[in-house]
């Protein structure tokens, strides 16, 4: 099997979650902590409306704050043409854009219909092939939507198919209310691999109904080799009633590491990143695996 990649989304698509708003020079210590653990793909940061999604202001400032490390890579989403001129600004590697399988999400989280959404891309893709930027795209709601309910395999395969035509490189498929279970899972991942290459694929999994990691197993043996998870699984989904935070980080490195798959990931380091996140934001851990690490270290105190 190919190395497997993690994408660590906690700085953005965690805070972004979380009640409490942090100073860009707060973040950017979480960014260089995890960095430290050994990501090599940190999501820094949005540059989306601060009237919006207040907990993402100061992106810029983030990005100027971080110092280029070899091997690691920041990147921001981008929600269209405006954010992407600022994301170039800051000298942005990577962008991300983000879709829906579900129109009523779509229209609720962006408020425009699914082809909207794409047509306000196109601006984006083109800044980013003209600057030699990489377009990652995110997919919300491949299993289920907390409008509609079942989201049919065929609906996330014609959207990835359409993101790549659009030109981006790498697809992360998220599934947004965390009910998604391994046989779904792989249902939808065979769905979007006749439409797109395996290998442009990323899984995104919440865990509210705990399937996170057996969803992370069951893409592995799809062929899956990319993972987006989020330290102290910080943040959820404000458009999903009842949705928990992403996989954490720490919880899937355990997890791949058992299995035998490198991930280069300093766990202790990991564990530590997010303990001092958690007593930032004063909020108890959601990985499971930092729990038992800390418990144990506070048994041998």
């Amino acid at each position: 099997m190919a190395p497997v990649r993690i994408v660590e989304v906690g700085p953005r698509d965690g805070l972004q979650n979380e009640a409490r708003t942090l100073p860009p020079a707060t973040r950017a210590q979480l960014v260089q902590r995890l960095a430290q653990a050994g990501l090599r793909h940190i999501e820094a940061g949005a540059f989306v409306s601060p009237r919006w999604v207040p907990q993402m202001a100061g992106s810029d400032e983030v990005l100027w704050l971080l110092p280029e490390l070899p091997g690691v890579r920041y990147s921001a989403l981008v929600p269209n043409e405006q954010g992407m001129r600022s994301a170039l600004a800051c000298g942005c590697q990577e962008v991300a854009v983000f879709a829906a399988a579900s129109e009523s999400f779509s229209r609720r989280n962006t408020n425009c219909s699914i082809d909207e959404s794409l047509t306000r891309f196109e601006p984006v893709a083109a800044l980013a092939q003209a600057h030699g930027v990489r377009l990652r795209g995110y997919v919300s709601c491949v299993v289920d939507c907390p409008y509609e309910g079942a989201v049919a395999p065929a609906q996330v395969a014609d959207l990835c198919r359409k993101l790549q035509q659009l030109g981006c490189h790498e697809i992360s498929l998220g599934d947004t209310t965390g009910a998604g279970t391994p046989r779904q899972i792989r249902e939808m991942l065979a769905a979007c691999s006749a439409q797109v290459p395996a290998d442009m694929l990323a899984g995104h999994f919440h865990d509210t109904y705990g399937m996170a990691v057996a969803n992370v197993l069951a893409a592995l043996e799809a062929g899956i080799t990319v993972f987006d998870a989020s330290v102290s699984g910080l943040g959820g989904c404000p458009y999903s009633p009842g949705a928990s935070g992403n996989l954490a980080t720490e919880d899937l490195v355990y997890l791949l590491e058992g299995l035998g798959l490198p991930t280069g990931i300093n766990l202790e380091r990991l564990v530590d990143a997010g303990a001092w996140i958690d007593t930032v934001l004063e909020r108890q851990t959601a990985s499971r695996v930092a729990r038992a690490r800390l418990a144990a270290r506070a048994a041998q105190a």
